[in-house]
């Protein structure tokens, strides 16, 4: 390692202690009142968030407090693996990811007043290159986050998921040509939202079908969902280091990611 590297992680090491870059939790707490998404019959549904208490300083162990706990790989805060998608499959699960994968520069777009409007807001590619021209084209191995607002409504289930009439959840998302671009014009990462699932609740309409979940997969990107605190990242600049858990064959995990932004002065 040359005295330059050393200079680098020392400096970004120091600067995490001194609190000139400012680490920010990007997910939401994972308990047993975590929204999960459900599908309609006949798809099997993913499990809840459940813990199994071992012991409590009892007699079932005097001296340590443990806990067994069953969730599933897309539960609360998660990582979306390329074979978790019927056009990713056979690419990368999180076992076999490059690890150098999992860090990369947060470009935020911020679309909440837009979402407010209208929940099945869905961005578009002007978004994108409105975005670029005031911050600069999204460079190679960023993640694109959306800023929907969405995030304030995780504890709240009714408002999270927005089921209407239509029995639909009305959620925001991406256009499909949003998503074709951001997959095939821009070598991204991935991207990262604060709903339940990288698509829009009105997805099944569109085509394709979960066009994020489509076209991030099929290219072998990534996605995160269920993301909190977006709304303390600045549009570009903080870098995300988000590590899903190496199962095997795994088509997702819970994660918390984390963002490093630097403190204006």
């Amino acid at each position: 390692m040359s005295t330059s590297t050393k200079d680098l992680l020392g400096d970004l090491l120091a600067g995490i202690i001194s609190g000139g870059i400012e680490v920010v939790d990007l997910a939401q707490p994972l308990n047993e009142k975590t929204p999960v998404m459900q599908l309609p019959e006949p798809f099997v549904n993913t499990g809840t968030f459940r813990y199994n208490r071992l012991s409590n300083y009892d007699d079932n162990g005097p001296a340590w407090y443990w806990n067994d706990f069953t969730t599933g790989e897309h539960v609360g805060t998660h990582f979306d693996a390329p074979r978790h998608w019927i056009s990713g499959r056979g690419q990368d699960g999180v076992d076999t990811m490059p690890i150098k994968n999992m860090i990369g520069e947060a470009c935020v777009i911020d679309v909440k007043q837009k979402c407010q409007e209208n929940p099945d807001y869905l961005l578009t590619v002007e978004d994108v290159l409105e975005f670029e021209r005031e911050h600069g084209q999204i460079p190679e191995h960023a993640y694109l986050i959306l800023h929907t607002g969405w995030a304030a409504y995780n504890d709240d289930h009714e408002k999270f998921f927005n089921v209407g009439a239509d029995g639909m959840p009305h959620t925001p998302g991406f256009a499909p040509e949003t998503s074709a671009f951001l997959a095939r014009e821009r070598k991204i990462l991935g991207v990262g939202v604060e709903t339940v699932g990288t698509d829009a609740g009105i997805a099944a309409t569109l085509e394709p079908a979960f066009p994020s979940h489509y076209y991030m997969h099929e290219a072998n990107r990534y996605g995160m969902a269920s993301l909190a605190n977006v709304d303390k990242l600045p549009p570009r600049g903080a870098v995300i280091i988000a590590t899903p858990l190496k199962i095997t064959d795994g088509s997702g995990s819970p994660i918390r990611p984390i963002a490093l932004v630097p403190v204006a002065k």
